[in-house]
């Protein structure tokens, strides 16, 4: 058990080809797909303490917001709901919650990646979630009551004020992007995902919870 347990973990934090991880833990590629499906959910479970309450975590506190896109092997998906026609690939849209300090708060379901950041968002439960907080965004957020830059109007100049505002609220933000970058520590959200699409909302349970257990110590 103690080594499926580690390879199903180096699965997660490598996301190598199932059959390297085979041949490198001495078993078969059908048995590791098996661990991976048998075991994942079970760490998702054990570690599930370690995972907050994104409306506990964040209250009287600023949250930041962004969206990541993680890429999947189903080229057949272009055209579809899975194809970002803005990153020109396939994969799955997921919203992250931040501190400013760039600590982990939340990680949404995933969502279709072809979904504007403005519409992964409406959709992923976390604004009934965050309700009453102060919530910072990009550009991609407008409209929705969230603390956002200056757009350029159109045939006009941005206003220096607005330049100004707008580079401090980019440099405030660079912290949800810090935590992008740990969740994706774990490879597999951050390289291509081969595994079952069917399979990825489990995987994301996962590694969300790895990323607090982590966290946490």
């Amino acid at each position: 058990m103690y080594k499926s347990v580690v390879m199903v973990l180096f699965l997660l934090r490598q996301n190598p080809v199932q059959q390297a991880a085979a041949e490198l833990f001495g078993c078969s590629q059908s048995t590791v797909s098996r661990r991976l499906a048998l075991l994942g959910p079970l760490l998702e479970q054990v570690l599930a303490g370690f995972v907050p309450d994104p409306a506990e975590a964040t209250a009287g506190r600023a949250v930041l917001v962004d969206g990541t896109l993680v890429t999947t092997w189903d080229w057949a998906c272009q055209g579809t709901e899975l194809f970002s026609g803005k990153l020109r690939d396939t994969g799955f849209n997921l919203q992250i919650a931040a501190t400013l300090d760039g600590d982990l708060l939340a990680v949404s379901a995933p969502m279709p990646g072809s979904w504007h950041d403005a519409h992964a968002w409406r959709e992923s439960g976390l604004p009934e979630t965050l309700a009453d907080r102060d919530i910072v965004g990009d550009l991609g957020y407008l409209g929705l009551g969230l603390l956002t830059g200056h757009r350029k109007p159109p045939g006009r100049p941005l206003p220096e004020a607005h330049k100004a505002f707008n580079r401090d609220l980019s440099a405030l933000r660079s912290a949800v992007e810090r935590a992008i970058a740990h969740l994706k520590d774990w490879k597999i959200p951050a390289t291509r995902y081969r595994g079952p699409l069917t399979a990825f909302p489990k995987i994301v349970k996962t590694v969300t919870a790895l990323a607090f257990f982590r966290m946490a110590w």
